[in-house]
């Protein structure tokens, strides 16, 4: 399976910036690296302790932005508050705000069918 990015803008606070995101479906929450939450002037809202891939604990601020999707709209979504090391990623709860899924045949994201309960 190959990887799949998308383009999205972050704004917060009258400034916006164009990111390059990793969609990551095995990641639950949007991650932004330090220079580009640092540019939009993020504050932490709290902190939460994440498990990597390889075991590894980590702890990381959140926050939470408005994110535009071109083609899907804009919505808030939380987001980890990253180090300089980690990656751009958009996670599935906000895949799931966006209503949307990735294809992993298609490497594309597409509308899902939400079940009400």
């Amino acid at each position: 399976m190959g990887l799949v990015y998308i383009d999205g803008i972050v704004k917060h606070k009258g400034r916006s910036r164009r990111v390059r995101f990793l969609v990551d479906s095995g990641s639950t929450y949007t991650v932004l690296t330090k220079s580009i939450w640092e540019e939009l002037g993020l504050k932490p809202l709290g902190e939460m302790e994440f498990i990597l891939a390889d075991g590894t604990v980590v702890r990381r601020k959140i926050s939470e932005v408005l994110l535009e999707l071109p083609g899907y709209g804009e919505r808030h979504t939380p987001v980890v508050l990253g180090e300089a090391e980690d990656e751009n990623l958009l996670g599935i709860v906000t895949l799931e705000i966006f209503g949307l899924i990735l294809d992993p045949f298609r490497r594309e994201l597409r509308p899902i069918r939400a079940i009400m309960k």
